[in-house]
């Protein structure tokens, strides 16, 4: 089984990185430049995980992550916050909203990969 993943991140650099790094792991991936965008391809295609940033346009990955946890229909979409903002407040932030997971950037491609494997029930 294919496993879908969003990124959602306005910056094409990780973006663009982010896609190939999974595509060639084997996920199906989503792509969203900011909040208002993300939300909607998450309502559209129910993804399994979505790479969520937290400094984007229109609505905040903050903004984004509380809205998917207040809505029953995507109850099962895990959310790993993948951003710069690693403060120990930012990080408290993100997951009392909901969040399953944080990580900062710069990241190691590996653990994100072994990460994003954990996140979907796939042995990595």
């Amino acid at each position: 089984m294919t496993h879908k993943v969003l990124v959602a991140d306005d910056e094409p650099n990780i973006v663009v990185s982010l896609e190939y790094l999974l595509r060639r792991e084997g996920y199906e991936v989503l792509l969203a430049a900011d909040g208002d965008e993300a939300l909607a391809t998450l309502r559209r295609e129910r993804p399994a995980l979505v790479l969520l940033d937290v400094m984007m346009p229109g609505r905040t990955g903050f903004e984004v992550c509380q809205e998917v946890r207040a809505d029953p229909e995507l109850e099962g979409v895990r959310i790993l916050m993948l951003t710069a903002k690693g403060r120990d407040t930012d990080i408290s932030k993100g997951l009392a909203l909901g969040a399953d997971g944080y990580m900062t950037k710069p990241f190691s491609t590996r653990e994100l990969v072994q990460k994003v494997a954990e996140m979907v029930g796939r042995p990595s």
